[in-house]
Parts: structure tokens; sequence; C-alpha cells
């Protein structure tokens, strides 16, 4: 058994998914999303992210993380102000030792739907069939988990090959 956090990074809210894969089995464990507010100063907002982040590694104790690449913003202080954030979501979990792997959402959503142009709505549908139970508290914990399933069909892979890499 493999406990994976999925991570969708977000300066307002970066969502997170927990399951665990036994074998080809999935198994939802918990979802969220961590919120600040735009009104709160932004090195406030990315310490109250890292911190949430260490609360969720140090509650849940999970052995691999996975995070969505960033799409390029028409608005270049948006993608800033979303990078930054999103090096929050490597930061905390690479602190709790953790290897984190990197998916573009086309990748994930190809892993979850079986087309990597699937909207948000089909996600979050795919997700549910998925992970029966998942609550989905937002859109961004359907996203995160969707990123930990993508993960969990990948890290055979990921695995076979570090083995080679090393024999």
């Amino acid at each position: 058994m493999t406990r994976i956090l999925g991570i969708d990074p977000g300066l307002t809210h970066t969502g997170w998914g927990l399951i665990e894969s036994v074998g080809s089995r999935l198994i939802h464990v918990a979802d969220g999303a961590i919120s600040t507010k735009p009104v709160t100063a932004l090195p406030e907002r990315l310490a109250f992210i890292y911190r949430a982040l260490g609360e969720l590694l140090r509650e849940w104790a999970p052995e691999e993380a996975a995070i969505e690449h960033t799409y390029v913003n028409k608005n270049p202080a948006a993608a800033l102000k979303l990078g930054q954030a999103r090096g929050i979501a490597l930061l905390a979990p690479a602190m709790a030792g953790l290897v984190v792997a990197e998916y573009q959402a086309m990748e994930v959503k190809r892993a979850v739907v079986g087309t990597g142009h699937a909207d948000k709505i089909q996600v979050a549908d795919m997700v549910r069939r998925l992970l029966p139970g998942a609550r989905l508290a937002r859109a961004d914990a359907a996203d995160a988990l969707a990123i930990a399933i993508c993960h969990a069909h990948h890290r055979g892979t990921r695995v076979m090959l570090a083995k080679l890499a090393t024999a």
C-alpha cells in the first residue's frame, strides 16, 4: 500500500487529495483545499500554505507526492504569484523527505478521463467514479485527487526506471 498526496497549487485555493494505492486498487482517504484571502499580504499567504501543507503531511503521512505543472498565464503578475504558490507546494513535501513527481495538466486528464482535453466537470465525474466516497470539497480538491490518481497510474513505470538506473 502506498499513500499518495496530490497537490493542485494555487494562491487563493491550493487543492489537496490523498489516496492509497493497493496494487491496481485506489482508495480515497481525504481531500480539501487550503484557502487564503486576497487581501492578506503575499508572504503571509505563502507561509499559511506552507504551514497547512506541513500539517497535512504530518497528519496523513503520505509516502509520495505529486503536483501539476502550471500552465502559462496571460497575466504575468498572476503567473508569478501562482509560481510562488507552486514553489511552496513543491517545497513542503520535499522538506518532509518526499520525492515529488510533476505532471502536465493534459497528462493528468488523459490518465483520469482518457483524453487530454477533458473539462473540469469530466475530471471531477471520473474522480468520483474512480474513488467512491470522495466528497470533493472544491474543484481544486477534485483536481488534486486527479493528480494523485495520475501518479498512481505512472508510479509503476517510475519505480521500474529507477531500479534500472541503479542496476
